[in-house]
């Protein structure tokens, strides 16, 4: 099983359970952040550069280190992306904006953790490549 398989079944099945929300938009809505217009990738070092400046890069890097992964709760969610952010994902992941930062916050260290594998962010065409071989896969 590839490394995006295994994230795309961890994914939805830690979101089994969630009302009946389609978990299949959740991801979508979470690899349209991590790529950028063009389909290529950039968001994920975006991602950890920003949380960085927020002062929230002690959690990121946890995520892309080959350690344990630390936890991050909705209004760190918050702070890290920003309302208008927030209200994207909401949109393309089909949630009300209240609920985004803390599907979130549930889901993105997993997605962060599985795309670093090797505790590093891969090169940009590799990461493309391999959010569009998930998304499709969808």
């Amino acid at each position: 099983m590839s490394l995006f398989d295994q994230l795309s079944k961890q994914v939805l099945n830690s979101l089994s359970g969630t009302g009946g929300q389609n978990s299949d938009s959740l991801v979508n809505g979470v690899l349209k952040m991590l790529l950028d217009k063009e389909g290529q990738s950039g968001g994920l070092s975006a991602l950890a550069q920003s949380f960085q400046e927020k002062g929230l890069g002690d959690l990121v890097s946890s995520w892309i280190g080959t350690g344990e992964n630390l936890p991050i709760s909705a209004a760190q969610i918050s702070q890290g992306f920003g309302q208008e952010q927030l209200k994207q994902f909401a949109e393309s992941a089909g949630l009300p904006t209240e609920s985004a930062s803390s599907k979130l916050a549930e889901i993105l260290p997993m997605i962060v953790d599985k795309l670093t594998p090797d505790g590093k962010i891969p090169e940009s065409g590799l990461l493309a490549q391999g959010l569009n071989f998930l998304k499709a896969s969808l």
